[in-house]
């Protein structure tokens, strides 16, 4: 299942209260339709913030608290039909959350125990242990012990023919039309306005169907989801062609998610744009390739030490990690800016002084360049445009140097072999219709909340000792959070179809995005 991680802080009289009583946190109220909360999203904001303000002066000085964490693993209730071979959803979830919840209070008095929560489906159900792990390496074991107890008691309140697998997704959702749900539940819905899914598996708890209907109004449409379809060789919508090789050498396919509005009006639903990790070529949201160029961080000025990022052209962020001088960076002119890049991290960058100085900036150097940026030092900053140098700055001899040993290396550090080289040469050669055919793949299309919110995981949260140790956590948990991705890639089939992805993050991210037009670009 994928691993979700997350660190928190709290104050120890609510530790004291959530994980006594349970670890999962859904009060059930009244949540107010799109049109009618319009109106106070104003007073949202500011009572927001000044909550957070009040909760962080609360809990900043706190030390030496007591550092506890938890699971959360998440379930689907399918129900198995042998005769007709088919598999439905089990919109039981209530039911059996219910009975559940019943049972632990009466056992509450034993020492392991459940909690039983609702989840976005209604054929889904959460369960946490009912009290925390802490930090001692004994509660280690109560981990896989507590998983144990939370399979029996649920697979206790499944009737004949229901199962409670931990998968990430149920492959089918979407896929069977009226027949896919056991009660059936008729596709479409003033909530969702599905074409694929109907609002009768959306959990009965108030704040489900608000989340789902607030942002299709909020955004002006329906949800709009597209992942890459796998190119197989029976795969209709690529007719009779082979599948294609991807990007050659170690370069992947890359879908940029939460992008290409002007794409989706260009080719409609069942396409979605695809790019190459390593690929020379980028694309913007319109489709149009943009050509990607190595520029080695130069700044002819005595005694300066690089440049700040710009957040837009002429807009200075003096607080970013700026690159060095004997940095590479990767990005590509602007056509519409002269004397101006763009980042693949979307920050900009001058190619020269524009103050009359002729002072040089930035150097082209060759595109298959992949040797490491020099160490980056601790250093200080005298004026708002460049920053200056120490004793430790590189001597132009050693900038020359770098350069040309830059300009030298070789492609075998890629790792992939010549056939692979020629693979890419071979794409690049294309027509542009054949090269743009390339990156514009046939994609899944989904359009509402349930096929991201209807997503299992297992989630870990941790209560640091401080904000120090929170800080520190989630530093280090960022660094995780991509490896745990791809080891827990489990997300392959979606409404049917096998993707061209693994993971489910990217489905969870367009599901809930309720930007206007406006806002999307």
């Amino acid at each position: 299942m994928p691993l979700t991680l997350s660190a928190v802080l709290t104050s120890p009289a609510s530790v004291a209260t959530a994980f006594t009583l349970q670890m999962g946190l859904l009060k059930v109220g009244v949540p107010q339709a799109w049109p009618k909360s319009k109106k106070n999203l104003n007073y949202v904001r500011e009572a927001g913030v000044r909550q957070f303000i009040s909760t962080y002066n609360r809990v900043k000085d706190l030390k030496g608290d007591e550092l506890l964490w938890g699971d959360e693993v998440e379930y689907g209730i399918f129900v198995l039909d042998e005769e007709n071979k088919k598999i439905r959803l089990s919109l039981r979830a209530k039911e059996i959350m219910d009975n559940l919840n019943k049972n632990e209070a009466i056992h509450s008095y034993e020492n392991e125990g459940c909690n039983w929560v609702p989840e976005y489906g209604g054929w889904m159900i959460e369960a946490t242990p009912s009290r925390p792990y802490t930090g001692y390496s004994s509660d280690l074991l109560r981990v896989e012990r507590n998983m144990r107890l939370r399979r029996k008691r649920l697979l206790t309140e499944l009737r004949d023919g229901e199962i409670a697998p931990t998968v990430a997704v149920f492959p089918l959702l979407g896929a069977m039309g009226d027949d896919g749900s056991v009660p059936p539940t008729s596709v479409g819905g003033t909530v969702t306005e599905s074409d694929y899914i109907g609002d009768g598996i959306i959990n009965p708890h108030p704040r489900f169907a608000a989340l789902s209907a607030n942002i299709r109004m909020r955004r002006g449409e329906k949800v709009s989801i597209r992942v890459p379809l796998f190119h197989d060789t029976n795969t209709p919508e690529y007719g009779e062609s082979a599948p294609c090789g991807g990007c050659g050498g170690e370069s992947i396919l890359l879908w940029r998610f939460g992008n290409g509005e002007l794409s989706r009006e260009r080719y409609g639903d069942g396409f979605v744009i695809v790019g190459c990790s390593s690929s020379a070529k980028e694309f913007n949201d319109e489709g149009d390739p943009v050509t990607l160029q190595k520029w080695l961080v130069n700044v002819k000025c005595e005694g300066c030490l690089g440049l700040f990022y710009r957040s837009a052209p002429g807009v200075i962020v003096a607080d970013a990690d700026w690159p060095r001088n004997g940095d590479v960076v990767v990005g590509s002119e602007i056509p519409d800016v002269p004397g101006w890049i763009r980042l693949q991290n979307g920050y900009y960058l001058p190619m020269a002084s524009e103050d009359g100085q002729d002072i040089t900036f930035l150097e082209k150097v060759s595109t298959e360049t992949h040797a490491k940026n020099q160490q980056r030092q601790s250093l200080g900053s005298e004026t708002p445009m460049f920053r200056r140098a120490s004793s430790t700055q590189k001597q132009p001899q050693e900038l020359a140097d770098l350069k040309s040993a830059l300009e030298n290396a070789v492609s075998s550090s890629l790792a992939c072999d010549e056939a692979q080289m020629n693979n890419v040469r071979a794409l690049s050669s294309r027509t542009n219709d054949e090269a743009q055919m390339f990156n514009v793949r046939p994609a899944i299309h989904m359009d509402a909340m349930a096929f991201g919110m209807g997503c299992c995981c297992l989630q870990i949260t941790f209560q640091a000792t401080d904000m120090d140790e929170s800080r520190f956590l989630y530093d280090q948990l960022a660094v995780m959070a991509p490896i745990m991705m791809a080891l827990t890639a489990s997300t392959p089939v979606l409404r049917g179809r096998l993707a061209d992805t693994d993971c489910r993050w990217g489905i969870i991210s367009e599901c809930v995005d309720d930007r206007r037009p406006a806002e999307r670009g």
